[in-house]
C-alpha cells in the first residue's frame, strides 16, 4: 500500500525524524489558512499529493505546457491560494503516472528550507539477502533515476542484519556515502537509526527520502518522503488502513482486492484469467510473441471458489479496453470444473460482447468441457497454450 507524503511524514515524525512543518490541505481556502500557519516562514511550497513521483517537472494537462510544475515555491499567503485554486482538481501528468496523469485532489503546504545539499537515501527489502537494503548517493534531487544510469558508481548500497539491527559501523558507512562529517554525521546516525526502526515496526516494504537535505544551518532534514507498506502485513496495521486513498488506484484493482484476487491493469487489449503466477507471465508473453498485448495481469489463486471466479471475469469485462478474454487454467489444486462454472455465472450476469478463449488443463478437465460445452456459450476452446495464444490474437485483430 502506497500513501501520500504528507501521511509518510507523518508516520515518520512519530519516531522523531526531523521533517519540515505543513498541513494537507483540500481546498484552496485550508491552503491560505495553513500558511497562516506558517507565517514564520519566509517562503512556502505548494505541494500536489499524488502516488506518483517526479511531481516537481510533471505538468497539468489543462493549463498548457508553459504552466509551472505540480511543486510550487511562493512568498506569500495570497500566492498560496492562487496556485492551490490552479491546482486542486487538475490532471498532473509525470514520468511515473503515464499520459493519463492523476488528478490532484488534495495539497501540501510546507515550509520552505534553506537548501545546502540535496542528497538521496532509502530503504528496501533485499530478497536475496533477506535484509534491509539502505541505499545513498551525494546525487539528491528530481534526476536520481539518471544518476543511477549515468553513474552508477554514485550510488552505495548495504544490508543492516536484522539479528543486529543498526550499529555504529552503519551510521559511519551511511555518513561517508553522503559524504557528511562531524555533527552532520552524527546526526545522519541518529536519523538512519530512527527510520530503521519506523521502517521495520511499520512492515515498510520501501522508504525513499528524495531529497535529504542538509540546511544552511547545518542540519540533516528529510524534504520528501516515500513510503509503501507490506500488505502481507495489514492485519497488524489496522491504523493505517486509514492512510488508504482509492481515488489514487485502479477501480479494479480495488474491486479485485476484495476477493483477495492478485490484479494488475496494463495497456493491451486482451484480458487475461489465469490461475498461478507463473503461468500468467508466461500467458502474457505468448500474446505478446502473437502479435498482441496483454490488458491485465489477473492471478485467480491456487484455490478459488466460483464466486472469486465470476468477480475474476466481471473485473475483466468492466474494462472499456478488453477486444477478447483468454482463460487459461492449469488446474492443480484450482479444479476445471470450478473454472467453467465461474465464467458461465458471469457471462449470465454480465454478458459476453468479445471473443472468449478457453484452455483447461488437469484436474476435472473432462469435466470443465463438458459445462462449457453445454453452456450454449460461444466459446472458442484451445488446446493448449500456444493454440489458446493463436486463436485470440486471431479472433480480437479479425
Amino acid at each position: 500500500m502506497n500513501i501520500h507524503e504528507h501521511q509518510a511524514k507523518a508516520v515518520l515524525r512519530e519516531f522523531g525524524v526531523p521533517v519540515p512543518n505543513g498541513f494537507p490541505v483540500f481546498t484552496a481556502a485550508e491552503a491560505a489558512n495553513a500558511a497562516k500557519y506558517l507565517k514564520d516562514s519566509p517562503v512556502f511550497v505548494v505541494k500536489s499529493q499524488i502516488h506518483a513521483g517526479g511531481r516537481g517537472k510533471g505538468r497539468f494537462a489543462e493549463l498548457g505546457p508553459d504552466a509551472k510544475g505540480g511543486v510550487r515555491v511562493v512568498k506569500t499567503a495570497a500566492e498560496v491560494e492562487e496556485n492551490a485554486k490552479e491546482m486542486l482538481g487538475k490532471t498532473l501528468v509525470t514520468v511515473q503516472t503515464g499520459p493519463k496523469g492523476k488528478v490532484v485532489n488534495r495539497l501540501y503546504i510546507e515550509e520552505g528550507a534553506d537548501i545546502q545539499r540535496e542528497l538521496y537515501f532509502s530503504m528496501l527489502v533485499d530478497r536475496e539477502t533477506s535484509r534491509i537494503a539502505v541505499v545513498a548517493s551525494t546525487e539528491g534531487g528530481m534526476d536520481i533515476e539518471k544518476v543511477a544510469h549515468e553513474t552508477p558508481d554514485k550510488i552505495h548500497t548495504f544490508q543492516i542484519d536484522p539479528a543486529t539491527g543498526v550499529m555504529p559501523h552503519h551510521g559511519r558507512a551511511v555518513a561517508k556515502a553522503l559524504d557528511l562529517k562531524g555533527d552532520q554525521a552524527k546526526q545522519m546516525a541518529r536519523i538512519l537509526g530512527q527510520l530503521y526502526t519506523a521502517f521495520t515496526a511499520k512492515d515498510m516494504s520501501l522508504l525513499e527520502v528524495n531529497p535529504l537535505i542538509v540546511t544552511g544551518d547545518g542540519k540533516v532534514v528529510l524534504l520528501d518522503a516515500k513510503i509503501s507498506f507490506d500488505d502481507n502485513a495489514e492485519y497488524r496495521h489496522p491504523e493505517l488502513s486509514e492512510l488508504r486513498d482509492l481515488t489514487e488506484e485502479d477501480e479494479k484493482e480495488v474491486e479485485a482486492s476484495k476477493f483477495d484476487l492478485s490484479y494488475i491493469a496494463l495497456d493491451g487489449d486482451i484480458g487475461c484469467m489465469v490461475n498461478g503466477a507463473g503461468l500468467a507471465m508466461a500467458t502474457m508473453d505468448i500474446i505478446k510473441l502473437y502479435g498482441a498485448e496483454p490488458a491485465n495481469f489477473l492471478d485467480v489463486g491456487g484455490g478459488a471458489s466460483k464466486e472469486k471466479v465470476t468477480a475474476a471475469f466481471k473485473i475483466i469485462t468492466s474494462d472499456p479496453a478488453v477486444k477478447g478474454i483468454l482463460v487459461n487454467i492449469f488446474g492443480g489444486i484450482m479444479r476445471c470444473d470450478i473454472i467453467a462454472e465461474g465464467v458461465i455465472a458471469a457471462v449470465k450476469e454480465v454478458g459476453l460482447k468479445v471473443p472468449l478463449v478457453v484452455r483447461l488443463e488437469g484436474t476435472n478437465v473432462d469435466l470443465g468441457k463438458k459445462i462449457l460445452n453445454e453452456s450454449g456459450l460461444d466459446v472458442i476452446a484451445a488446446d493448449d497454450l500456444a493454440d489458446a495464444a493463436e486463436k485470440i490474437v486471431k479472433a480480437v485483430k479479425g
